[in-house]
């Protein structure tokens, strides 16, 4: 649908299957996913594993971690660095029928912006994360790309109070 408007053409990244336990949503591939057709096969999704305490083959364990996106290929790059947004076609097309597809699915993690917004409507990052004693079905994390360091710093809270709480609903549902 949106192959002449992709700089390195289509080429959809994605994890499921319908025993999956454990649902991540997040934006789009970067560059080295798509190259490698791996979902978070990047420093980021390094950060991410470590922030749910999955090692590397649970992670990728398609039987219980289902990953899908809000857009499914890499966006390409902006003029003053960093990705693109992911394409505003994608999430509509394809959200209801991956999901319609994995009735599985116990816990949602919604990492960054364009996760939550697709997913939850508009809101504060800060806010959502807070949250997470509040939600049985959603997680709301921050993106875990570099630029997210800073943010995360700033809230010492994060990992204090967050990652631990997430990590036991993790373990939670990956037990089952």
């Amino acid at each position: 649908m949106c192959a002449a408007a992709l700089p390195l053409g289509p080429r959809p990244v994605f994890q499921t299957a319908a025993s999956a336990k454990l649902l991540i949503v997040g934006q789009a591939p970067g560059a080295r996913v798509h190259a490698t057709g791996i979902p978070w096969n990047d420093a980021s999704g390094d950060r991410l594993r470590n922030w749910l305490g999955l090692a590397r083959a649970e992670f990728y364990d398609r039987r219980r971690v289902a990953i899908l996106p809000i857009g499914l290929c890499y966006p390409g790059r902006l003029p003053r660095g960093g990705d693109a947004s992911p394409r505003l076609e994608c999430a509509p097309l394809w959200q209801a029928r991956f999901l319609a597809a994995l009735p599985g699915i116990r816990l949602t993690l919604l990492v960054g912006t364009y996760a939550q917004v697709y997913h939850l409507g508009a809101g504060k990052m800060e806010g959502r994360v807070r949250a997470i004693a509040e939600s049985r079905n959603y997680i709301a994390l921050p993106h875990p790309s570099w630029r997210t360091r800073a943010w995360v710093e700033r809230r010492p809270w994060f990992a204090r109070d967050v990652l631990p709480i997430l990590r036991a609903r993790i373990s939670d549902v990956m037990a089952d």
